[in-house]
């Protein structure tokens, strides 16, 4: 899942996630990538794309999500769509917000280091007032962490391509 156009950060997750892919040797199929359009911060943000994906395909086993928020709705459309989190899908979200530790399923997600990387952007633009002529680095690289819970399990061995359905199913 890419994020939205115009996010600062849409692109470099998307190049890190292709890049990462490939050096594992997972073979990201372009028919099955969605992508977020609206501005929003809510679930409803990830809820159309991959209830609209599931209604095209059900030949994947995991989503990788733009943000945790995002994931949350990935996984209600997943449910919605009669299926379950993680045992048919695994959903990973990014950022580690603080309900992604107490959502159902509790949400695997990727943590960025944010008390470092406010100290080292507060350092960088200090010894830029300090001393405008030195050189500074262009960018800053940090270490994200993998946090896994519930919502990730282990991908079949092999799985046959599972037949959309036209309607998703909708509890009532």
């Amino acid at each position: 899942m890419k994020g939205q156009r115009y996010s600062l950060d849409s692109e470099t997750r998307w190049q890190a996630i292709v890049g990462i892919a490939q050096e594992i040797g997972v073979i990201i199929r372009p028919e099955l990538c969605i992508y977020l359009e609206e501005n929003i911060w809510s679930p409803q943000l990830g809820f159309p794309p991959v209830r609209d994906l599931l209604a095209r395909t059900r030949d994947f086993t995991a989503i990788f999500c733009f943000n945790d928020t995002s994931a949350i709705g990935a996984i209600r459309a997943i449910q919605d769509a009669g299926l379950n989190c993680p045992r048919d899908i695994s959903v990973i979200g990014f950022d580690d917000i603080i309900v992604a530790e107490y959502f159902y399923p509790r949400l695997t997600t990727v943590r960025q280091p944010l008390n470092k990387m406010g100290a080292i952007a507060a350092e960088l633009l200090i010894r830029r007032v300090q001393s405008p002529d030195e050189p500074y680095p262009q960018e800053v690289w940090f270490e994200p962490e993998l946090i896994v819970r519930e919502s990730t399990t282990t991908a079949p061995q092999s799985s046959p391509p599972r037949p959309a359905k036209v309607k998703p199913r909708h509890k009532k």
